[in-house]
């Protein structure tokens, strides 16, 4: 879920327009968790071939990824290698979390309760079996680059927009701000009108823009001061420290100037401070990657979607018509760019 910095950054309404001929690099996993979450029948059950396998991810990763690239969006997604040791308290906690929400949906959908079940049934979302492998299928087969990044993807994603091999990272999170991404982009996935979980209304969502450089200024900070604020709040690493949120820590960063004089005033302490400090500020990255959109490959589409995974041959049809004609005209405007 990583660190929650909405409170003190300023997220920029945009159209997808404004993201027109741009190349995001996504953050694959925070993606797949996303498409696993939202996209699922009434009751919360989510989408299953006949064989049982949740093909859930797959849909999303065909349709809209299709969707951004006829907006003129050049999509790499960049999926997640072995993760810090650091994080491991993090996974566990997320596994037992799941486990419970799932036990919830059960009990919720053997009751008929549509709504709570599919509220659990989303915080339930895991991976499992090849999901990973065939999202990355997939992607190869539409002709999408793909990115293996050696341990958190959002790191790479955010190395990569630094390196100008892309324009933003692509992300619900905030951690990419984090690792140095100049610009990240947020509801990429999940654009279009959504119910609110208990509320039963539907908001419009839109794409958001988070300019780093121009938050910082706004806020008075650096960059190591604002890795110093999510610390302070709490990461993906560390439990943070009780009663301290974003506004909070801003303020306490700034009047110490960092963060071991904000631990001296609260008496408290962070364990593996400096570690997990230096991982938000020097990432393990690689520069060993190839960004190279292709023809996508609509035989081999239709063959893995719809005869192993029993998609409707007349929708991934459709969409591989569209996703066709989308990459040409995407290609055109970006040979203008090399």
């Amino acid at each position: 879920m990583g660190v929650d910095l909405g409170d003190i950054f300023e997220k920029k309404e945009i159209e997808f327009p404004d993201l027109k001929g741009k190349i995001i690099a996504i953050d694959a996993f925070n993606t797949l968790y996303q498409f696993l979450s939202i996209i699922r029948q009434r009751d919360g059950t989510p989408l299953k071939d006949t064989h049982g396998e949740v093909t859930s991810h797959l849909s999303g990763f065909l349709y809209r990824t299709t969707n951004l690239i006829e907006e003129g969006i050049k999509p790499i997604f960049v999926f997640d290698g072995t993760p810090p040791i650091f994080k491991n308290n993090t996974i566990e906690e997320r596994k037992k979390i799941r486990i419970e929400a799932q036990e919830k949906y059960e009990e919720a959908k053997a009751k008929g309760d549509d709504e709570a079940a599919f509220k659990h049934a989303q915080a339930s979302s895991r991976l499992k079996g090849n999901m990973v492998e065939d999202a990355k299928l997939l992607l190869g087969f539409m002709g999408i680059p793909v990115v293996q990044a050696p341990s958190e993807g959002e790191a790479q994603a955010a190395f990569m927009a630094h390196n100008k091999s892309a324009y933003a990272a692509g992300s619900q999170d905030y951690d990419a701000l984090l690792f140095g991404a100049p610009y990240v982009v947020r509801n990429l996935a999940v654009t279009g009108k959504r119910k609110l979980a208990g509320k039963g209304i539907f908001v419009e969502v839109k794409p958001e823009l988070i300019e780093l450089g121009k938050g910082l200024d706004a806020l008075g900070i650096s960059q190591e001061q604002l890795v110093d604020i999510a610390l302070l709040v709490g990461t993906d690493y560390n439990e943070g420290i009780k009663g301290i949120g974003p506004k909070k820590a801003l303020k306490l960063i700034k009047k110490q100037g960092g963060i071991e004089a904000a631990l001296r005033e609260l008496n408290s302490g962070i364990e593996n401070l400096q570690e997990i400090k230096d991982l938000f500020l020097h990432p393990d990255v690689t520069t060993d990657y190839e960004i190279k959109w292709k023809k996508a490959d609509g035989k081999a589409i239709i063959k893995f979607l719809c005869n192993e995974h029993d998609f409707s041959q007349v929708r991934v049809s459709k969409a591989v018509e569209r996703l066709l004609e989308a990459s040409d005209e995407g290609q055109k405007t970006l040979d203008k760019w090399f």
